[in-house]
């Protein structure tokens, strides 16, 4: 795959004359009546008025089934999409995240991978990798956590995995002017159990605590992170549960005394 395949203004086309020929003079689809079968077999060709309830309904029922059709429906529209989110991918994207599972991430990672997607869409492409947990080869996360957009590089940070070429740009983005960037710089390079990550976390534990940075920080927690952690988990009731959790998942053993001694704050 080449690089300029990912490139969010690659893109050509008049997506709205595209949908216009394909489907003129259709009946509309009424989604919920329809029997499996005939659901999976309208996606791939939906217009752009049924493509919507079409692919929701499909993520309602979690239709195994429809996900191959889900990726016809994005492919459909490779080249297009270069100004605007194309409406039928983004809808074909939400419902394979809500269908989930092996096949769903296999389909979105290729979606990724291929090019399927350009343009602002790209994001949604990410956001559903990101939820069903795809992770990418570093030629396409590279040039992902170089974009110019902060949500393009930011989805680059949350599907990728670590490798010689993706570590220093990840490290680079601990110093992103987009706070959210930062953020998932950091807790990428927590899960790949980088040290790097922890000046970030701890200073977003401190400033902006969510469970999010919690679980991350898990991962590389000092002795500081720590006692924060319990302080958390007595002061902090929206998020004692998240709190706790890390801290017995460290396994260390002053880290199962902090959380001991949390429960029995709270407790009293």
């Amino acid at each position: 795959m080449s690089v300029t395949q990912l490139d969010l203004f690659a893109g050509a086309g008049n997506h709205s004359d595209y949908t216009a020929a394909r489907t003129v003079g259709r009946p509309r689809l009424v989604a919920p009546e329809l029997d499996d079968d005939a659901l999976i077999a309208a996606i791939p060709a939906a217009s752009l008025s049924d493509s919507r309830d079409l692919a929701a309904e499909a993520g309602r029922r979690r239709q195994v089934g429809a996900i191959a059709a889900l990726e016809a429906l994005c492919r459909r529209f490779q080249g297009f999409g270069r100004e605007h989110a194309i409406s039928e991918q983004i809808a074909a994207l939400g419902a394979l995240a809500v269908i989930g599972g092996s096949e769903a991430a296999h389909a979105v990672r290729r979606i990724i991978v291929d090019g399927v997607v350009q343009g602002p869409g790209l994001i949604n492409a990410l956001e559903a990798a990101a939820e069903l947990g795809v992770g990418l080869p570093s030629d396409v996360i590279l040039p992902l956590l170089r974009h110019d957009a902060p949500e393009v590089r930011a989805g680059g940070c949350r599907c990728a995995r670590p490798s010689p070429a993706t570590i220093p740009v990840i490290v680079e983005l601990l110093d992103d002017v987009d706070r959210i960037v930062m953020k998932e710089a950091a807790c990428a390079l927590s899960r790949m159990g980088r040290s790097e990550a922890r000046p970030v976390l701890l200073r977003l534990l401190l400033e902006a605590p969510s469970a999010a940075v919690i679980d991350a920080l898990s991962a590389v927690a000092d002795e500081q992170c720590l006692v924060i952690l319990g302080r958390i988990a007595r002061t902090r009731p929206d998020l004692t549960d998240a709190a706790l959790a890390a801290l017995e998942s460290i396994g260390s053993s002053r880290a199962a005394i902090i959380a001991a001694a949390s429960r029995r704050s709270l407790a009293s």
